[in-house]
């Protein structure tokens, strides 16, 4: 049989780092397998639904370039692919439950309910259903439905004995079915499924063969056996995944730093990187290779390589990921990328002007290899795109020198721009090395008053090729300017 595996958000909340690792390991392993990769949203908490959230989903995967085989805007055999435009069928499953008595209709009310677990609590029993309406005929049941008394399906959990399922990653697991919750709600009074029954239904009908999600659902997987076992049916090969961890050892949150995807891309990450080093969190090629595009990934990614120990996810080897992926960037797809930020931090005008995009593509090559995130761009080009803010005049004075000192050479500069004044930047360099020497000053000290006064810090990209493109006229007024400072 084709391997088929889904990727199930609820559109709840913003994509995190634990949700896309879940569907990028259900991605890589439907393409190396030649198999199907669906997305099916679950949106049955109508309460929590965001629109909002949904379109994060969207945008997340058309971000990262994932595309999916079935599901929402491209259509299947199998749809529809979200569960509110799903429920007859879940209705339907779910009174075929009661019939086979495999289910039964509970009529307690939310006060009889919430009575029963106040008096558990009081007798520190463990808090759960009763049972209370288990035992009801289905004659006497159907007689209340029709009389309109509001009702939920619930399942016939096994009194006795125990429920077990094979984990790909983890083994055999075997779980006493008294420890299962009693007999859950499958269908809510509202006509709508709880998430355990609309999984299972939906699974079987899709024909999952393998559920890849998170360790924290293994709980819930004995529950989830039941149901089929109840149904007559056979459950998917199940594939729980190593957990993400903080730093220190806890699951990773808010408290580690950013969490959501969002998150990562208003802070400047690329996509590769992203990909790359979240498909290492609980998997591995082999000991040494790290770096993957997507399409080896595509090819490449087994279940057999998985790990069963948590993943720690770490914020600096992201970081030196991301580097490395703006490094190898080329040069039109890195200004492409970097436009949206710049526009963000007021740099450029929406849409760019001639003149702006011509300073833009001018300057990539000099602060590629200085970038660690998209976003690093603004601090390093700002000053060729806007008049200068103000820096503390004491910056143009280099150490052990004086005020005097840095308006002389600044003078000397002015005096001799026709001679340095950026044609070809090494010729430019080599004529200010000769002239520290005549003036018997360090070179650094003969231009980090130039370099202040130009890019108003003392780090910046390299100062000839800057002013080449900042342009001759502007060069003068930032000297012109520094001097002025410095004379006051």
């Amino acid at each position: 049989m084709s391997v088929r595996v889904r990727y199930a958000p609820s559109p709840t909340g913003l994509q995190h780092i634990g949700g896309v690792r879940t569907a990028l390991f259900n991605y890589f392993f439907a393409r190396s397998s030649g198999g199907t990769f669906i997305l099916r949203i679950e949106d049955t908490d109508r309460e929590r639904y965001d629109p909002r959230a949904l379109q994060d989903i969207y945008d997340t995967f058309d971000w990262l370039g994932i595309r999916w085989d079935e599901g929402p805007r491209v259509g299947g055999p199998y749809g529809p692919y979200f569960q509110s435009e799903r429920t007859a069928l879940y209705q339907k499953h779910a009174e075929k439950l009661v019939q086979i008595e495999r289910g039964y209709y509970c009529f307690c009310t939310p006060e009889r309910l919430e009575k029963l677990r106040e008096e558990q609590a009081k007798r520190k029993e463990p808090i759960g259903y009763d049972r209370h309406c288990r035992n009801l005929s289905l004659e006497e049941a159907e007689r209340r439905k029709r009389a309109g008394e509001p009702y939920v399906v619930r399942l016939k959990i096994p009194l006795e004995g125990t429920t077990t399922f094979h984990d790909r990653l983890i083994g055999t697991v075997v779980h006493a079915n008294k420890d299962i919750n009693p007999d859950p709600v499958l269908l809510k009074s509202d006509g709508y499924p709880t998430y355990h029954l609309a999984n299972v239904v939906d699974d079987h009908l899709m024909q999952i063969t393998h559920i890849l999600r998170a360790q924290e659902w293994i709980p819930s997987c004995p529950l989830h056996v039941l149901i089929y076992q109840a149904f007559g049916w056979e459950p998917p090969e199940y594939c729980h995944l190593p957990m993400v961890m903080g730093s220190d050892g806890h699951k990773l949150s808010k408290r580690h730093g950013s969490t959501s995807l969002i998150e990562f891309r208003n802070a400047g990450y690329v996509p590769e990187a992203i990909i790359n080093y979240i498909s290492l969190l609980g998997w591995s090629y082999d000991d040494s290779r790290q770096l993957f595009t997507k399409e080896e990934l595509e090819k490449l990614f087994t279940l057999d390589k998985l790990n069963k120990a948590p993943a720690v996810f770490d914020y600096k080897k992201l970081e030196w990921f991301n580097g490395v992926y703006i490094r190898e960037r080329d040069k039109e797809t890195l200004k492409k990328e970097l436009i949206p930020f710049l526009q963000r931090d007021g740099i450029l005008s929406n849409p760019i002007t001639e003149e702006e995009d011509r300073k833009l593509t001018a300057c990539i090559p000099l602060i590629q290899e200085r970038l660690k995130f998209l976003t690093d761009a603004s601090q390093w080009i700002r000053f060729l795109f806007q008049d200068l803010l103000p820096y503390p005049v004491e910056a143009l004075v280099p150490k052990k020198g004086s005020r005097e000192e840095a308006r002389k050479t600044l003078e000397t500069l002015l005096s001799t721009m026709d001679q340095w004044f950026p044609k070809d930047p090494h010729q430019s360099e080599e004529f200010l090395r000769t002239l520290s020497e005549s003036l018997n000053i360090k070179l650094g000290n003969l231009l980090m008053p130039l370099r202040v006064a130009i890019t108003g810090s003392s780090v910046s990209p390299p100062l000839m090729e800057s002013i080449q493109i900042l342009g001759r006229e502007e060069t003068m007024k930032r000297i012109q300017r520094a001097i002025q400072l410095l004379s006051e």
